[in-house]
């Protein structure tokens, strides 16, 4: 509906501009990719929620998951038409087979940024950087951006003697640590195969672990591009269940919102060397658009709601149809958001009536009278104000609010 419209529209014009100031360019790509293309890439806990079927001619789609796989396949492409590194960002629908709950539904927004074509931490560091930028500006007081490195799990595995065939499932075990117990991880883990001594070492590798170095670099370049050494924070036990990730991965949590993450990305070197074989490497972010949008409800950091603005020209009368046409394509000329009553047999009761309800702030009226004398009728619906002003004064009195 529009009020909730208007907010969504509002957050994507605010998301759109960050990602522009940053260098990044638009990108869109097709809502239905061919199922080989999407399955296999992100994980079997993935592929279990994507949308699959066959179409009329018989060929097997899926409803795209998320962003990152059709722009590997976009990269894949059109590398050798892209300025590399590509900066690409992207706000479009995507589709999950998931109970909808607080912040997640079945079909929902998605706002990728993504770096293409730079193996260098720097480019880690400026997708933080942009992240961070992202909930500053939006208004959020307390956030933490939380990172680690899959390579740093890897190892943290094989410590904890996991086999190799077991460790993608022991990762998308691990991401649940933010909504369940240890011990119910534990309980997944000795499910899927592992010892208990298994998990016990896994547990402990977890909470002892220090920042790699290609860590410390990240935090370092992101802290020199304006995060604040209190926004970031290294988190060894962070996993993020997408199996695709190679290197850094990191979130974004936003204090006193309890639905989870708003943000999530992380560094994916080898997905486009997988679907084309050509070495593109990648890093960047997803942002959780309902979520964050929850969010910014939760601490009122929309525009002032209530708020009146744009006006409403009557039509007197079928004679003085024209005038009241003129008069709001002067206002439109002028910038100012305005429409004209879209009947001439309506009394000015109802046309009054109706700019009340849409919540515009100024009706103008322009009668026999007026019309000869070059004047306008101008109401404020909002204090009830009601004065004669001369036509030529109209887009002035409207601009000053």
């Amino acid at each position: 509906m529009p009020k909730e419209a208007k907010k969504r529209q509002h957050l994507i014009d605010k998301l759109r501009n960050i990602f522009e100031l940053y260098g990044f360019e638009p990108l869109e790509t097709p809502a239905l990719e061919y199922k080989e293309i999407l399955f296999g890439k992100s994980g079997s806990e993935t592929d279990k929620l994507a949308y699959s079927f066959k179409d009329q001619g018989g060929r097997e789609v899926a409803l795209r998951y998320d962003q990152t796989v059709p722009t590997a396949r976009v990269m894949a492409m059109y590398q050798n038409s892209l300025p590399m590194p590509f900066r690409r960002y992207q706000i479009q629908p995507a589709w999950r087979a998931e109970n909808p709950q607080s912040g997640r539904f079945r079909e929902f927004l998605q706002c990728d940024a993504d770096i293409y074509g730079s193996l260098s931490p720097i480019s880690d560091g400026e997708i933080i950087s942009l992240a961070n930028y992202i909930f500053k500006s939006l208004g959020f007081k307390k956030f933490k951006i939380f990172i680690n490195d899959r390579q740093l799990l890897f190892e943290l595995m094989t410590f904890a003697s996991i086999p190799q065939e077991l460790q993608f499932q022991t990762i998308s075990a691990i991401d649940k640590l933010d909504r369940k117990t240890e011990e119910e991880v534990g309980v997944e883990l000795k499910t899927i195969g592992l010892s208990d001594e298994s998990v016990k070492h896994l547990f402990h590798h977890l909470a002892e672990s220090e920042a790699s170095e290609n860590i410390q670099n990240i935090m370092r370049y992101a802290k020199s591009s304006g995060v604040d050494e209190n926004n970031l924070s290294f988190q060894a036990r962070l996993a993020r269940g997408l199996d695709y990730y190679t290197g850094t991965i990191f979130e974004v949590k936003i204090d006193e919102y309890k639905a989870g993450s708003v943000l999530g990305g992380g560094r994916y070197d080898k997905l486009i060397e997988s679907l084309s074989g050509s070495n593109i490497p990648a890093v960047g972010f997803g942002l959780g658009f309902d979520r964050t949008l929850e969010a910014m409800e939760q601490f009122k950091l929309f525009p002032e709601e209530g708020k009146r603005t744009g006006a409403l020209v009557a039509v007197f009368n079928s004679d003085l149809l024209g005038k009241s046409l003129e008069t709001t394509q002067k206002l439109r000329g002028a910038g100012i958001s305005v429409e004209t009553y879209p009947d001439e047999t309506k009394d000015l009761a109802k046309q009054l009536k109706y700019a009340d309800k849409k919540g515009l702030k100024w009706f103008v009226v322009i009668g026999p009278e007026e019309a000869q004398k070059g004047s306008v009728i101008l109401k404020d619906l909002e204090t009830g104000h009601q004065e004669d002003l001369p036509l030529k004064n109209l887009v002035a009195k409207l601009k000053e609010g």
